[in-house]
């Protein structure tokens, strides 16, 4: 959210994309990783024109927080939607989803997306997602060990 000198109060998401039509920030939190990370990458949001489709990343409202996470499926009345970097699908209504990704500025690179790198990276990363769901808890577990016994710091 940011400050709009002209209302003297802050804006919300859905005010910006309303009168701009695009909002521009920098992301916040791990679950979109290895494609965004936080306080580096910065996004293009474009204001939702229609239902999303599967693999869109949708801008959308959980409560008082904006998540930025990908649409795995769509249903009757919403959307089925998972960050790159978690396992657990969300439900989300319709009217929750205020944006959908238009690109990203990744280390100095802006991605549209419908570059085909980044669409080549969508499918394959999902693709791979069984895959990863089965390896996180073994993971974890050698992490978890690794740090009982010094091996790895805490972080």
């Amino acid at each position: 959210m940011g400050e709009d000198a002209r209302l003297g109060r802050t804006t919300t998401f859905e005010e910006l994309l309303q009168r701009e039509g695009k909002l521009v920030y920098k992301t916040k939190g791990s679950s979109m990783r290895p494609m965004l990370h936080e306080n580096r990458d910065l996004v293009v949001i474009l204001r939702k024109d229609g239902r999303l489709k599967p693999l869109d990343v949708a801008l959308y409202r959980r409560g008082p927080q904006y998540v930025l996470h990908r649409v795995i499926k769509v249903t009757d009345t919403g959307y089925l939607i998972r960050g790159d970097n978690t396992y657990a699908l969300e439900r989300v209504p319709e009217d929750a989803v205020i944006g959908v990704l238009a690109g990203f500025n990744r280390k100095g690179t802006y991605r549209e997306v419908n570059d085909a790198a980044y669409q080549r990276y969508v499918r394959l990363w999902n693709a791979a997602y069984p895959l990863r769901a089965a390896l996180i808890p073994g993971v974890r577990l050698a992490r978890r060990a690794m740090r009982r016994l010094g091996l790895m710091e805490r972080g």
